[in-house]
């Protein structure tokens, strides 16, 4: 199994930003997909997870802004984040896990990408 995000980058507050997981190895209609990220001096936070059914789940700081979703048929999974803060800067990374409970413990997932640098500036 191989994850690779793309789409990390530098914006302003209140820009918009999509991230991208290229999916190898695994079928994404057969395992959780989610984003984690980490902010400079925290803990990986979770961020958003979508089940092999589609059902889609968020963080509290990001609900209402970011938004999940994938291709099955092309092995993609993408976050779109809308209005984005300064604190919403960290890596993102891309992760998958097989089942859909506990989707936001960071020690269920047993796939990980190498994350995207978001940086948002005030």
């Amino acid at each position: 199994v191989q994850l690779v995000e793309s789409g990390g980058g530098l914006v302003q507050a209140g820009d918009s930003l999509r991230l991208s997981c290229a999916a190898s190895g695994v079928a994404l209609n057969n395992v959780t997909m989610a984003w984690f990220r980490r902010a400079p001096g925290k803990e990986r936070e979770f961020t958003a997870a979508i089940w092999a059914s589609g059902f889609q789940f968020y963080g509290d700081s990001v609900k209402d802004r970011f938004t999940i979703s994938k291709n099955n048929a092309r092995g993609t999974v993408s976050l779109q984040m809308n209005t984005l803060k300064p604190e919403d800067t960290a890596v993102y990374y891309c992760a998958a896990k097989y089942g859909p409970y506990s989707y936001t413990e960071v020690a269920q997932y047993t796939h990980w990408g190498q994350g995207t640098q978001v940086t948002v500036s005030s």
